[in-house]
């Protein structure tokens, strides 16, 4: 297989009290239709996580407080894996069409991380009714809305 190419759409932006993501101006079309989606799914760059001893790091010890001693890199939401790809699905507070900005509610990138993509929230096929997960991770929020309400800093050991 040959390389490939992923282009940087953007960069995350963020101060005391606010996110938003500012793209570049040669994707501002490819914000048309977003007006009335609630939630993104947005795909960005662990920028501080790409060099090699990161990811060549396949296996977290400890991850997760109430985790395995021991999870794969697949397993876990860490910054350090083979591709240090992220996904984050976020709430839209206000677009500026002309600025080139989506506002968002919370947004877990650093500010200036890369963006690499931007896709719609639809529960048809981003919605799962009952999914399963491992019980060391059952009492994690159920959706996104009170996810900012737990206390995510007594679970994560990265």
């Amino acid at each position: 297989m040959e390389g490939f190419t992923v282009k940087q759409i953007g960069v995350s932006r963020a101060d005391e009290h606010n996110y938003w993501i500012e793209l570049n101006p040669e994707y501002r079309e490819a914000m048309a239709g977003l007006e009335g989606f609630d939630y993104l799914n947005i795909f960005w760059w662990f920028d501080r996580c790409d060099n090699p001893q990161s990811r060549s790091k396949l296996v977290e010890e400890q991850p997760y407080s109430k985790g395995p001693a021991l999870l794969g890199a697949f397993a876990t939401r860490s910054p350090e894996r083979p591709n240090p790809i992220a996904l984050t699905c976020a709430q839209v507070t206000y677009l500026d069409m002309e600025k080139d900005i989506v506002g968002l509610a919370y947004f877990d990138a650093l500010d200036q991380s890369p963006i690499l993509d931007i896709k719609p929230y639809t529960p048809s096929l981003d919605r799962v009714e009952q999914p399963g997960v491992p019980a060391w991770c059952a009492h994690w929020p159920q959706n996104v809305e009170t996810s900012g309400e737990f206390d995510w800093s007594a679970e994560f050991n990265f």
